[in-house]
């Protein structure tokens, strides 16, 4: 069987620079900082007390407020970007019929859940006992219940999936939910990640590893990939979904075509929980396999949307991968990280950057990488530094690394 071809039809996302798809694209386009001093829990002895929150973000514009306050913060997240990504695409849940509603399916993900809601619960276990848990609390914090609302509020009765990758989780999701429709068994699939990490024990706990910036007295600084003066990632929260349909049935209701998403690919490093391999080689290779699996050689790529986190050897390992997989090519790619601006949103990093990559083949505008003051030298590709550009990217390379040493990355190309 010949697999079909996979289209981008809508996209939403909520970031710490701005709430839907507009606002987000048009700050990150203008190189804003979305990165602040924490202000959902007091975070003032921590020794890391920045983060990028998303802020204005009411959860009751798109769900019942009553169900809301049954959700953790990353679930709101979730099923927001979810629904106004099926929003964007044109299509209308109220006129599906049940033929049509059985191969319209969701894949979304998270690479940490509900951790807020986990801490509170088990503070009020600790302080009044187990009669006062809320009888909500179990679905309130998993996280395939994304993907479970998401589908019962539009009522999409195909295949109903989650994924939990660690920090490439959104982009393993989407490339899972395109082979679904690859192979016929969704038309249609709302795919992405979700994540709001900003907790006590999650900055504690990633503060611990040694991951965090400390530059808690600059904090829009902060986050610096690819700089001499680079020392951790910022975390951050948010989420990011698109909508994928087969090529030919998005053509027939006439919709609205942002990109083709030609190729997945995977890797592991096989190396380290939480190093990425020195040399890039996993990486290197999860690129090719997605090069691979689109047709596409490595000459015909314009423009790659990197992890680019702003940790030490994060960044090296990834410029060597991207060496490793183009040669001298790597060179003339323009290569920018959008976590410079609104820091590292873990599960939800691969939904929102596969939706900044769609965005800049769509517009012809690759956002920039900011901060990179001082670039170290051994990283020394073109990483499109403080201003946008504006250029013809006709295919874009999204990459996501995640601890464990897996690896994913999706290609997207222009469909004129």
């Amino acid at each position: 069987m010949n697999k079909r071809r996979v289209v981008v039809t809508g996209m939403s996302m909520f970031t710490p620079v701005g709430v839907g798809l507009d606002a987000s694209w048009a700050a990150m386009v203008g190189g804003t900082s979305g990165i602040a001093t924490i202000s959902h829990f007091d975070a003032t002895n921590a020794s890391t007390s920045i983060a990028g929150e998303v802020k204005g973000f009411e959860p009751g514009q798109y769900m019942p407020a009553r169900d809301a306050k049954r959700m953790d913060r990353f679930m709101q997240f979730g099923i927001a970007s979810g629904v106004e990504a099926f929003k964007d695409s044109g299509l209308d849940a109220e006129k599906l019929t049940e033929s049509q509603a059985e191969k319209i399916g969701v894949y979304m993900g998270s690479g940490i859940g509900g951790i807020t809601a986990i801490e509170t619960t088990t503070s009020l276990y600790e302080k009044k006992g187990a009669r006062k848990i809320s009888p909500f609390y179990i679905p309130t914090t998993i996280i395939n219940m994304i993907s479970g609302n998401v589908s019962i509020m539009l009522g999409l009765k195909g295949p109903n999936l989650s994924m939990v990758t660690a920090c490439s989780t959104g982009t393993h999701a989407i490339g899972e939910a395109s082979r679904l429709i690859e192979y016929g068994d969704a038309d249609i699939m709302i795919a992405g990640g979700a994540e709001a990490p900003i907790s006590p024990t999650a900055i504690a706990g990633f503060s611990a590893a040694r991951a965090l910036s400390k530059r808690n007295d600059e904090p829009e600084k902060a986050s610096r990939p690819w700089d001499t003066g680079r020392d951790g990632f910022v975390m951050g929260e948010g989420a990011g979904a698109l909508v994928l349909e087969e090529y030919e049935h998005a053509r027939k209701r006439g919709a609205r075509i942002y990109a083709e998403l030609s190729g997945f690919g995977m890797s592991s490093d096989a190396y380290h929980i939480t190093s990425p391999s020195p040399s890039g080689e996993g990486a290197a290779r999860c690129m090719l396999n997605a090069l691979g699996n689109a047709s596409i050689s490595t000459d015909k790529v314009d423009y790659l949307n990197a992890h680019g986190t702003s940790t030490g050897l994060g960044d090296v390992a990834e410029t060597m991968a991207v060496k490793k997989a183009f040669g001298d090519r790597a060179y003339e790619l323009a290569v920018s990280s959008n976590k410079s601006m609104i820091g590292h949103l873990l599960g939800a990093a691969g939904g929102v950057e596969a939706v900044m990559t769609v965005l800049s083949i769509y517009h012809g505008t690759i956002p920039p990488t900011i901060n990179l003051d001082n670039p170290d030298p051994e990283c020394d590709l073109d990483y499109v530094p403080g201003e946008a550009r504006q250029k013809d990217v006709r295919v874009a390379l999204s990459n996501s690394f995640g601890f464990g040493g897996t690896n994913g990355t999706l290609v997207f190309n222009r469909v004129d």
